[in-house]
């Protein structure tokens, strides 16, 4: 090969692994969360590129927003709210993130670091729902915890049977016949007694005045 046809391979080379979803790295297109949860992200590598620094960007993933990374296989490293993890045996890295923010959402990378090369970088869309926009079961509610029911205050009074018996109306057939007996042994004797003052007042004054007038038919 030439060396002009050698100096036209290689930008070539370095463009594929720019690439997202090329051979040397691969994951999700795409990753969705809820607000105060947490997500996960997997991505593949080929085996050449075991020993090679794994880390969890911002695109453009250049070194500015590079958010974790990890040098030790088997080791969770943490950075703030993201944490990174190497598993060699399965030839992936997991990316977790946890209390997720609405400022979350946007255009992430799984990226290894090569040298002397441009590193090969996997573009991972991260979506972030606010818990409002949640889907809930009917009759149940996420937002707020059921408020407990509060029952009514007990009455004063709790009598066995289908009904309760209204205190005023135990009290009334009593009233009546309290009346009752005041009508028969003080009312009517009273009333009897004024009746007869007033008959006996009003005889003899019947009486004078029969005397009065037969005594002028008399005279006449």
């Amino acid at each position: 090969m030439t060396p002009r046809g050698r100096a036209g391979w290689l930008p070539s080379a370095l463009l594929l692994l720019q690439v997202p979803g090329c051979l040397s790295l691969s994951g999700p297109r795409s990753v969705t969360g809820i607000v105060g949860g947490s997500l996960s992200v997997e991505c593949r590598y080929q085996e050449a590129l075991v020993d090679n620094i794994k880390y969890w960007c911002k695109q453009p993933c250049v070194s500015p927003w590079k958010i974790v990374e990890t040098r030790e296989s088997e080791r969770e490293v943490r950075r703030g709210r993201v944490s990174i993890r190497d598993r060699p045996a399965s030839l992936t890295f997991t990316v977790t993130l946890k209390s997720l923010r609405e400022e979350d959402a946007g255009m992430y990378g799984c990226g290894i670091y090569v040298p002397f090369s441009v590193d090969p970088t996997f573009q991972v869309e991260v979506s972030v729902i606010p818990v409002t926009m949640t889907t809930t079961s009917p009759g149940r509610s996420t937002s707020t915890p059921e408020s407990p029911t509060t029952l009514p205050a007990p009455t004063w009074s709790s009598v066995s049977g289908p009904e309760a018996t209204d205190p005023g109306q135990v009290h009334r057939p009593l009233l009546g016949s309290v009346h009752f007996l005041l009508l028969v042994f003080l009312k009517v004797p009273l009333l009897l007694g004024m009746l007869g003052a007033v008959l006996w007042v009003n005889r003899p004054l019947s009486s004078s005045a029969d005397r009065r007038s037969r005594s002028i038919y008399e005279n006449q």
